[in-house]
């Protein structure tokens, strides 16, 4: 994809620019729309919570900026760059440069150990393997989980199969984190504890985290909150700078 340059001096380009974005699917004979000309803007570095009521159009919002899907009319910008007009093969290879996807469901492979199912976005890289162990390591001790590298994924609590997750995600470096309801399937410790991982991920290493729930408490540790009801912007809020707690062990 095309490098984009900013010019001295210039105000640096937010990280997504929607503008005029549409989305309609077809239910049946009924043509259902989801965004009619949808105007947002995402800073590079930004830790933004997205709640709304069900069907309000979150978890398209996150398929259109991971690549997932595609918009039907508009703009999507990515560091001033089209994603909507790139073809699939550059879009697959954006997303793998570029995002990294957290779901409710941990989607972990039941029969491969916690490290080879966070080495899976490297399979298909240039590394070496012992670069990807490296970096298996390197994302498994930031979400505190270096001592359970070889166990199953059943071994393990729903939290700590969320943290290898998230693991998986940052495995490959990539600077954008998707997250569709990552506390969704957990009590309210896990929770915690994913919610602090996250807000180490985005204040200590600069990722730039879209995070869909339900959960105020979780919208909470957000910086930016977006409510978006029938595919638009209802309320928006600034949350305070919370420092992460010190429950997350973190790579020395």
């Amino acid at each position: 994809m095309q490098t984009i340059t900013t010019l001295p001096n210039a105000a640096p380009a937010p990280l997504f620019t929607l503008r005029g974005v549409c989305k309609r699917y077809q239910r049946g004979d009924e043509t259902v729309t989801i965004f009619d000309r949808l105007d947002m803007d995402i800073a590079e570095g930004a830790f933004l919570a997205v709640m709304g009521p069900s069907g309000s159009g979150k978890s398209t919002l996150l398929n259109l900026l991971g690549g997932i899907d595609r918009v039907d009319a508009g703009e999507l910008r990515f560091r001033g760059e089209r994603i909507d007009a790139a073809s699939e093969a550059a879009l697959s290879r954006w997303r793998a440069a570029e995002v990294g996807f957290v779901f409710q469901q941990y989607n972990l492979l039941p029969m491969l150990s916690v490290a080879r199912n966070v080495e899976l976005p490297l399979m298909l890289t240039r590394l070496s393997g012992a670069q990807r162990r490296e970096r298996v390591a390197t994302a498994l001790e930031l979400v505190g989980l270096a001592a359970q590298a070889q166990r199953l994924p059943s071994q393990l609590s729903g939290g700590q199969q969320q943290r290898v997750a998230i693991a998986r995600a940052i495995v490959a470096d990539t600077g954008l984190i998707l997250c569709d309801e990552p506390t969704g399937n957990l009590d309210r410790a896990a929770s915690d504890e994913i919610l602090q991982t996250l807000q180490v991920l985005n204040q200590e290493f600069g990722k730039t985290i879209v995070m869909v729930t339900h959960d105020p408490r979780a919208a909470a540790v957000a910086g930016r909150r977006v409510v978006l009801e029938k595919g638009r912007f209802i309320a928006e809020g600034e949350a305070p700078v919370q420092a992460p707690a010190p429950a997350v062990a973190l790579a020395a």
